[in-house]
């Protein structure tokens, strides 16, 4: 097969969609299917340029100075759609365009997909709602998402209008991004999910389109090697990693806070880096917390710090549908700590701590109690052992690509 990627979130930025994207990509190939992809990009020399082409990478015009710094723009779809026909010809010969987000160059896979009759497969990643509450400023929220919102209906048809609720569309800015989320799934020819929670909330706002779930995987080269059942001695610390990003979404800062009511020894190792980190630092300082923040660092040390943790923790709520934060806790046989029940969904059942709410103080009781409890550390551990072979991606690409053959025969 040759398959066509198009996201607005790959190059110049981490996270899990870059991941995800990175390791499907890896196994196709391996497997000896085609892959190109097609994404924004801060401008290159030619050299990064050419070494980006022999991967089969090709960013898309953008505005070069846009938004600097947060996450490179691209152009308008049609640009990007012209563009593509004059240097990509090669593409209209291609079986899948598979699509990676909502803005401008996933836009433009949608509807050049359209125009060549080439099937379109729509990854639905993020809560774009609660993008848009956790990191746009109180009094521009309804700006914002407004804009947002018109823009994209000047790109894709907004056939579905999702009415302000006491569900997830409690606001009005929240409304219009899931009018935003809901019409462009329901444009693409089929809809995929990483998590079954996230198929439910996508039905109940509209989305008419059967939806596929596909689960994330860990990349087979990066596969820790025979890791131990983890053990926690009492009288020895707590060790935690965190190592998402610093964003208001991930709720660093309500983790930290529950740090500072847990009475048992631990120590925090944050890695990654984002907006919310000077403030988590200075919080961590004024209330003497004993954590350790690294920063950005490559892969294979925080997945060597990730080994060497009792405890993997994820903060977020209402917020993930399928992180890799704790696939890549399953991988290495770490238990995790979480406080959105939907997150149960994703790791095996009994490998984690669920706290009560999300609540600072509920998070510090499940704390306090898991170290009044160094037990439940190995039991919680020897299960995430048992199922880790689970997570491989050579294991989770065999239903995405009887999937894409459906599509292709049909």
């Amino acid at each position: 097969m040759k398959i066509a990627f198009f996201t607005d979130c790959y190059l110049d930025l981490t996270g899990g969609i870059r991941t995800s994207i990175d390791a499907q990509k890896a196994a196709l190939e391996a497997l000896g299917h085609t892959t190109y992809i097609f994404t924004s990009s801060y401008p290159k020399s030619s050299e990064e340029l050419l070494k980006l082409a022999k991967q089969n990478i090709y960013p898309v015009p953008c505005c070069r100075f846009f938004l600097r710094g947060i996450t490179p723009v691209a152009h308008r779809p049609k640009i990007i759609e012209k563009w593509l026909l004059r240097n990509h010809p090669e593409i209209q010969q291609f079986d899948i365009f598979y699509v990676h987000y909502e803005a401008s160059c996933s836009i433009a896979g949608l509807c050049l997909g359209k125009k060549l009759h080439i099937p379109t497969v729509q990854v639905m990643h993020g809560r774009e709602d609660m993008g848009v509450a956790s990191i746009i400023p109180f009094g521009c929220r309804t700006t914002v998402a407004t804009l947002l919102n018109f823009a994209h209906s000047r790109c894709l048809p907004h056939k579905i209008t999702v009415p302000r609720d006491n569900y997830l569309a409690d606001t009005i800015a929240k409304a219009k991004m899931w009018t935003l989320m809901v019409n462009h799934a329901d444009y693409a020819d089929y809809v995929i999910v990483p998590s079954r929670h996230f198929a439910n909330k996508l039905k109940h706002y509209g989305v008419k389109h059967k939806i596929y779930t596909v689960l994330n995987g860990y990349p087979d080269v990066n596969f820790p090697i025979n890791p131990p059942v983890k053990h926690l001695e009492s009288d020895e610390p707590l060790c935690i990693i965190w190592h998402s990003r610093l964003f208001g979404e991930k709720r660093a800062l309500p983790f930290l806070k529950a740090l500072n009511s847990v009475t048992g020894k631990y120590h925090l190792d944050v890695y990654g880096d984002g907006p919310d980190l000077k403030k988590a630092q200075r919080y961590a300082t004024h209330h003497h917390l004993d954590i350790t923040f690294h920063g950005n660092t490559p892969f294979k040390k925080v997945q060597a710090a990730i080994q060497k943790s009792h405890l993997d923790v994820l903060a977020s709520y209402n917020f993930d549908n399928y992180p890799l934060t704790l696939v890549e806790a399953e991988a290495c046989g770490v238990p995790v700590f979480i406080c959105d029940p939907d997150m149960q969904e994703i790791i095996p059942k009994g490998s984690c701590v669920l706290s009560k709410s999300e609540s600072p103080a509920d998070m510090a009781v499940a704390l306090n109690d898991l170290i009044a409890h160094p037990e439940r550390i190995a039991k919680m551990s020897q299960i995430m052992l048992e199922h880790r072979d689970e997570v491989l991606i050579s294991n989770r690409i065999k239903p995405l690509i009887e999937l894409f053959y459906s599509i292709i025969k049909s």
